[in-house]
């Protein structure tokens, strides 16, 4: 693991050995999550392809206890401003917005030398792959979004949704993960195939040491009605391949909500080129179906 200082916080990452293939994997986490849940996928694939991980800011290890410093906002700027191609930078009104998570990978990727990239994304990371990949055109060769979809906005799910998202972060006492059998809970949250224990208590910890702020701010700012209903017109705009997998039993992003939002990419071509369903699969493929997800990102990378 390594870090580096992204506006004020610092970031964890790990980066794997250069190979013969030109592009590099960066996997990008989900709600609540962190990198290591990429691990099962990316020891599937480092052998072949170079691969990034990193926490986003306020989970896993990249947290401070200092505020992000919005007066060095202007690094982006700066950094940006050194490629070779033109990068749209936005306010960062809020450092949890998808834009604002945008904003460190595209830091990250530039102190990394990373100029040729496949961005895969799960979930809210899918959101964050697809707004980074219409601001690097020439660095972003394609996107995978995993158990990511939507563009739907309805206003009262949504409410429920965000309403649901708050109480559940309410309860989150550092004791929990010392309560008996606790885990077991999480073996089961969201997936179609029970996990692995180890994985289950990763769940609990992350879920309890997430950043309060960070968590409750990406559920809020990703949910919005505005930010719903920018994303099909990013993805409409994306000049890259864009494929979608979804987990057939994902009560989280259904099916049908994956399939929606790849219908707005040239490369659906009316019958879903770019929609793979996993089958025995629910919100978190990359730990329910590894051999898949890995199999599909492969096959997905070197056929372009």
């Amino acid at each position: 693991m390594a870090i580096i200082e992204i506006l004020g916080v610092p970031h964890a990452y790990e980066l794997t050995a250069p190979t013969s293939c030109p592009h590099a994997l960066v996997f990008i986490h989900g709600w609540l999550n962190s990198r290591v849940y990429w691990q099962p996928v990316i020891s599937r694939l480092s052998a072949d392809l170079q691969c990034l991980s990193y926490d986003l800011r306020g989970f896993g290890q990249s947290q401070s206890d200092s505020k992000l410093d919005f007066n060095r906002a202007e690094t982006v700027s700066s950094l940006t401003a050194t490629t070779d191609h033109d990068v749209v930078t936005y306010p960062l009104e809020s450092p949890y917005s998808p834009c604002a998570y945008s904003q460190d990978l595209i830091i990250l990727l530039q102190h990394l030398n990373l100029s040729s990239v496949w961005l895969i994304g799960h979930s809210l990371g899918g959101t964050i792959a697809i707004t980074t990949a219409a601001q690097l055109p020439d660095c972003v060769k394609g996107i995978i979004c995993i158990n990511a979809g939507g563009g739907i906005y309805l206003k009262e799910a949504f409410e429920q949704f965000r309403s649901a998202g708050q109480k559940f972060l309410q309860v989150r006492p550092r004791w929990l993960s010392q309560f008996p059998l606790i885990d077991l809970l999480f073996t089961r949250a969201s997936v179609s195939i029970p996990l692995n224990r180890y994985w289950a208590r990763q769940r609990v910890m992350d879920f309890i040491l997430a950043d309060p702020q960070a968590a409750l701010g990406t559920l809020l700012d990703s949910t919005t009605e505005e930010e719903v209903n920018r994303l099909p017109q990013l993805v409409s705009q994306i000049k890259q391949p864009v494929y979608f997998l979804a987990g057939a039993d994902d009560k989280v992003m259904e099916p049908k909500f994956v399939r929606h939002l790849a219908s707005f990419h040239q490369l659906f071509q009316y019958v879903g080129d770019n929609f793979i369903e996993i089958a025995n699969c629910g919100h978190l493929a990359m730990l329910e179906q590894p051999d898949a997800v890995a199999d599909h990102i492969r096959s997905l990378v070197i056929s372009h």
